[in-house]
């Protein structure tokens, strides 16, 4: 196992009725935005249940942050911040409101230039305002870690970035808050959420033995309970699993001491900007496709998987390895998210610029061993097809 440090302050009120818990995690008198997207919490009535744990803060709010948060908009949001000197943020909604919020609490407090805090992966920024969040779409994992994706829509760049002080104070999740959502994004979700877990367990062994079954123990979870939620949408039990298995994924715990991949995601960024595809699909056309050209170099762990995961135990080494990945392939497929770059319309035309938007950005040493360059994702994209 590697060395490691792991360090994560987030306050977790999870299970049902924990809105009204929040004005317990804010500071009194604070002056409290918040953020949110396109404003199904205010149908579902989230919003209200928001505004009536926190009577006797001063409140503002500000809606319309896209699912791919854009710079443009968040920017606009740090202007409100700053003129109405607000000191703590509360973002209510799914990954891409957790995210813009981040970008909102660091560059609210950023002297120069904002967009310095993206393009150097969030290494110039030294602090951010205090935010929590409230969680409604389960996928991301961004309400228990530090970092967060933002697109520029005038540099047609989509980059992640990182930093402890980017930590939210609190989250709160509550499984019944996600019974509205549409089995879309509930689907989506589950895509974002396995392969979250596949980019930090399909690596190469290092003896991680812990950080391997709990990342087979939310595998597992995600089959069996993924296809649940879609045909019961109100079993409390199957959203509360998934719910915490989308935060389990991405909160350090199962990357600790292991090599970590994210090849499959930093390609899925670039064609989310360039073919507006929801983030889980771009997931689901390129995993199958990373994980068959990259097999060789991912053997052990994938014999692992297709045993431990899938229960493959027959045929030589190839056999099972192939298997594993169909079985990949047929689990998301199962769950109504297509694998193929044909069914969303999209063809051979746009692997190039794809290709040459990873250069632009510096992707060209991606993977656990940074051997994934734009030449081998040029083949990936090709196997898309």
């Amino acid at each position: 196992m590697n060395n490691f440090t792991l360090y994560n302050p987030t306050k977790i009120l999870f299970g049902k009725g924990r809105i009204k818990d929040v004005a317990g995690e804010i500071p009194k008198g604070a002056k409290v935005l918040i953020t949110y997207g396109g404003g199904s919490i205010k149908r579902n009535g989230v919003l209200d249940e928001v505004n009536a744990a926190l009577q006797g803060y001063d409140l503002m709010e500000f809606g319309g942050i896209e699912p791919n948060p854009t710079y443009e908009t968040l920017m606009k949001c740090v202007d409100v911040v700053r003129r109405n000197n607000i000191d703590f943020l509360l973002a209510v909604g799914g990954g891409s409101v957790i995210d813009g919020t981040k970008f909102i609490a660091a560059a609210a407090l950023y002297e120069g230039d904002a967009w310095d805090i993206v393009k150097t992966y969030g290494v110039k920024m030294k602090r951010a305002l205090p935010f929590g969040t409230v969680l409604t779409l389960p996928a991301s994992g961004s309400e228990m870690n530090s970092g967060a994706v933002i697109t520029n829509r005038a540099l047609n760049a989509k980059l992640p970035f990182m930093h402890p002080a980017l930590f939210p104070e609190f989250s709160v999740l509550d499984p019944e808050k996600t019974y509205s959502l549409p089995a879309g994004q509930i689907a989506n979700g589950v895509v974002d959420t396995f392969v979250h877990v596949v980019e930090q367990y399909l690596t190469y062994p290092v003896n991680g033995k812990l950080q391997d079954r709990f990342a087979e123990g939310l595998l597992l979870t995600l089959i069996e309970d993924g296809p649940r939620a879609l045909a019961e949408p109100e079993n409390y039990d199957v959203r509360a699993n998934l719910m915490w298995c989308a935060t389990l994924g991405l909160n350090g715990l199962i990357s600790a001491g292991v090599p970590q991949d994210w090849a499959t995601h930093m390609v899925g960024h670039e064609l989310t900007l360039l073919c507006e595809l929801d983030h889980g699909k771009t997931l689901a056309i390129v995993l199958p496709a990373m994980l068959k050209i990259r097999a060789q170099d991912k053997k052990e762990k994938l014999l692992q998987y297709a045993q431990r995961v899938w229960s493959i135990t027959t045929g030589d080494d190839n056999a099972r390895i192939d298997a594993s990945i169909e079985k990949t392939r047929e689990f998301f497929e199962s769950i109504q998210v297509p694998t193929r770059l044909c069914s969303y319309n999209l063809g051979a035309d746009i692997i190039p610029t794809i290709v040459e938007q990873l250069k632009a950005h510096g992707m060209v040493k991606l993977g656990e061993k940074k051997d994934v360059t734009p030449e081998l994702v040029e083949v990936i994209l090709k196997e898309c097809l």
